[in-house]
């Protein structure tokens, strides 16, 4: 079986009959909604083209005896906490008893936040009340405290990129600090998800790009996490998959965007990244990415990061590190003699291999070449990683850090993707 049809299968087995995916699929919106509500409020995306597809949207609910309580307009990048409380107000004038977001990874996630303040939080500041939510299980708890459930959440993505659709994380932005925060609760994971890969064929070549790069940062971190788990062989098949699809087929479509296998590829690695994340954390590069939301995306701010994070991590991430070298190698990004490299070599060669296909995609391979950076991101970085709420990150990392350790640890990493130089990385004493 070739990767194309290995990774359908991994979604089939991973969200069994709930998951709608391919191509031409979004008409069926109306019966998937019908199973779970029969009012709903539509979140919807701006992006050019919407318009038609919304369109379709309301046939297919009306044809299926779903009313529309109404239209929202979806979040910004980085789904902004004014953004959010604008929807869950919008939630709480409506009371609809199904929520559907159409849109990418930023407007699904504020419909998650936002069902959670719209069940938990009523007559209350969103703004303020969505920091009791900030960690992992925290939603959940509340909800068996106050005895409600959420409404079902009917989730459509639009971009190959976060798999916001399918998991059960909520990323949420401050604008005046600069700090993106996270919720990690199987609670908001949403009921129905569906994910038409023609709304993609339109996608911009930066957005296409950053939204690949997203979902092999999810499929790499996870990973590189798994060594001595029990379900290792699961997370290495769904990951490497992921990984290879963009590989192989993210410059195609980067060359022909409306190519169809091309766009298939990217769908399925992305989605495969969310899998991922549900199987495991991501950790360094993710956790650094959120302190640097003001000037760069996610995806492009996790691929400059990884590289460095890779040299860091290498000593004890032998085994995944050298699959991963493999995919490299068969695209033709490397010559190092992989087999026979270990530890920090093979993170090396890997880090240099991961410069040379950004070099292929158009991609920075540094910070410095970021237009905006300063080393007060880094400095912002730094104390992120000590802050409890991002604690799980940290912990999460194949070498886990504590808070006391970012500064002798962490700094030279960043110090290092600031000026592209490996050698800067210190790695943590192996103890045994």
């Amino acid at each position: 079986m070739n990767e194309f049809g290995r990774a359908r299968d991994l979604l089939a087995e991973f969200k069994g009959g709930t998951y709608v995916f391919g191509a031409g699929v979004l008409p069926r919106l109306g019966e998937v909604t019908a199973q779970v509500g029969r009012r709903a409020a539509l979140v919807r995306g701006t992006f050019p083209g919407s318009d038609d597809y919304v369109r379709l949207i309301r046939r297919s609910l009306s044809a299926a005896g779903v009313e529309l309580a109404g239209e929202i307009r979806g979040a910004r990048p980085n789904a902004p906490r004014e953004d959010l409380a604008r929807i869950t107000a919008a939630f709480e004038s409506l009371e609809p008893e199904v929520l559907i977001s159409f849109g990418g990874g930023s407007t699904i996630d504020a419909v998650k936040a936002a069902a959670v303040l719209y069940t938990l939080g009523a007559g209350q500041d969103p703004q303020a009340q969505i920091d009791s939510y900030f960690g992992t299980g925290l939603v959940s708890q509340a909800l068996s405290q106050a005895g409600r459930s959420l409404p079902p959440h009917v989730a459509i993505q639009t971009v190959a990129s976060s798999a916001a659709h399918l998991t059960k994380y909520s990323n949420i932005t401050d604008l005046s600090t600069g700090q993106k925060k996270l919720i990690v609760d199987e609670a908001i994971v949403p009921a129905r998800p569906l994910f038409d890969y023609e709304v993609t064929y339109g996608t911009p070549p930066a957005l296409t790009a950053d939204g690949a790069m997203d979902g092999l940062s999810h499929c790499l971190e996870v990973l590189y996490g798994a060594v001595g788990k029990a379900d290792y062989a699961l997370i290495e098949e769904v990951a490497t998959t992921g990984i290879s699809l963009t590989i192989n087929h993210l410059p195609q479509a980067l060359d022909e965007p409306r190519e169809p296998q091309a766009r298939e590829a990217l769908c399925l690695a992305t989605d495969l990244g969310g899998y991922a994340i549900m199987l495991g954390g991501t950790n360094g590069a993710h956790l650094t990415s959120f302190s640097l939301v003001d000037i760069l995306s996610h995806g492009r701010a996790c691929a400059i990061l990884n590289p460095y994070y890779t040299v860091f991590f290498a000593p004890a991430i032998e085994q995944p590190l050298r699959q991963v070298a493999r995919i490299y190698q068969q695209a033709g990004l490397t010559e190092a003699p992989i087999e026979r490299l270990q530890g920090r070599d093979l993170g090396v060669a890997v880090a240099e291999a991961m410069f040379a296909f950004a070099d292929r995609i158009g991609f920075p391979t540094r910070l410095e070449q970021v237009p905006g950076f300063n080393q007060a991101h880094i400095e912002r970085a730094l104390k992120a990683a000590k802050n409890p709420q991002l604690r799980m990150k940290l912990e999460n990392m194949p070498v886990p850090l504590s808070p006391e350790m970012v500064d002798e640890y962490m700094a030279p990493v960043l110090q290092a993707a600031r000026t592209g130089s490996l050698n800067l990385i210190k790695n943590v004493p192996r103890q045994g």
